[in-house]
């Protein structure tokens, strides 16, 4: 059991491919996603995983996060029980300094979004800040993927 801190942000440009050190695809679906609790089904790299999230704090840096890992057909199995809006997306790596961002761009109803993730050992923690790092969207809840499954970036007022 732990407690994850992350922060989100928006990208600004594609410099991140240049710096990022691998990538993969990712499909994940929500067997739940209730704003208290969410339980995601992710295929990566030929792997499956189930991950329980709690509810995050008001600020939207801290919640509980569990995670284990499964075989690939069980994935895709219980990705066929998921609720509707599969969210698929390329997931960019990319060290800086002693900390490591995770980029997701975006595919399908979710096209044209690329969000980077950094997770932190404090939510007071100093990072560096690569220029195509946008702005700040830790919290704003539109940018969870449960959230992304049922109301896709396609769809929002731009």
């Amino acid at each position: 059991m732990t407690v994850e801190i992350e922060r989100k942000f928006l990208v600004t440009s594609n410099d991140f491919k240049k710096e990022a050190v691998k990538s993969y695809s990712i499909k994940q679906g929500f067997l739940n996603s209730h704003k208290e609790r969410t339980v995601r089904v992710r295929l990566k790299e030929n792997k499956g995983y189930l991950t329980v999230k709690g509810k995050s704090s008001d600020d939207g840096l801290v919640r509980f996060e569990w995670e284990t890992e499964i075989t690939n057909q069980e994935a895709e199995q219980l990705l066929l029980l998921c609720e509707e809006g599969i969210i698929d997306k390329k997931r960019y790596v990319v060290n800086s300094g002693c900390h490591t961002f995770e980029i997701d761009e975006f595919f399908g109803d979710n096209e044209g979004l690329v969000i980077a993730e950094i997770e932190l050992q404090s939510t007071n923690e100093d990072f560096n800040k690569p220029d195509w790092l946008g702005k700040e969207v830790t919290g704003d809840i539109r940018y969870y993927n449960s959230q992304l499954s049922k109301q896709p970036f396609k769809n929002w007022n731009k």
